[in-house]
């Protein structure tokens, strides 16, 4: 496996992720060695979504406001219906977001984690997988969508569901090792 030492990740949420889409990529990006902060427009604790009810609370251990794009080698968006929903229209939180696909930095989504890209207007052309219910969207965002446990465009990772998480960590590790790719 691919070491992340000396690469800081942000995973950026809101309230209403689902659970694993957030601790499986955390616990996966810590043991490779990255220093892995959770972001939030909110302070203190927020609460996961656990499938079918609410789930565990998770420390936010820098607030949106306080960081900037520049801080971090890459980015994970886990999935969540209300996660995205609540993301996307926070402006500040689309800037983040936006920031890491112009620059060309890997960024991992899965679920309706790729809710937040469509909100950027970067995804045109793009390949990419997520949850089948966001496929007309991104589709109408211009994005190329294939049902596929996990897919890799330029730095691009995401994936449909949890099931995937295995095949979704392994190349979000590999894609972040790499680092930055040009378009």
């Amino acid at each position: 496996m691919a070491s992340l030492n000396n690469r800081k990740v942000a995973i950026l949420t809101e309230e209403g992720f689902e659970q694993v889409e957030l601790t499986s990529p955390q616990k996966a990006l810590k043991d490779a060695g990255a220093t892995v902060d959770v972001i939030s427009p909110k302070s203190g604790k927020i609460k996961a979504w656990n499938e079918t009810n609410w789930g565990i609370e998770v420390q936010v251990d820098k607030q949106l406001s306080e960081v900037s794009p520049d801080d971090y080698d890459a980015l994970v968006l886990p999935g969540g219906v209300l996660n995205p929903d609540k993301l996307r229209q926070n402006k500040q939180a689309v800037a983040f977001v936006s920031a890491f696909l112009d620059e060309g930095k890997p960024v991992a989504a899965i679920c309706h984690g790729p809710q937040m890209l469509i909100e950027t207007g970067m995804i045109d052309g793009r390949t990419l997988t997520s949850f089948p219910s966001l496929q007309t969207d991104l589709k109408n965002a211009g994005a190329h969508w294939v049902d596929q446990e996990v897919v890799v465009d330029n730095g691009l990772v995401t994936s449909r569901k949890p099931a995937d998480l295995d095949a979704f960590n392994a190349k979000a590790i590999e894609e972040f090792a790499e680092g930055v790719h040009q378009e």
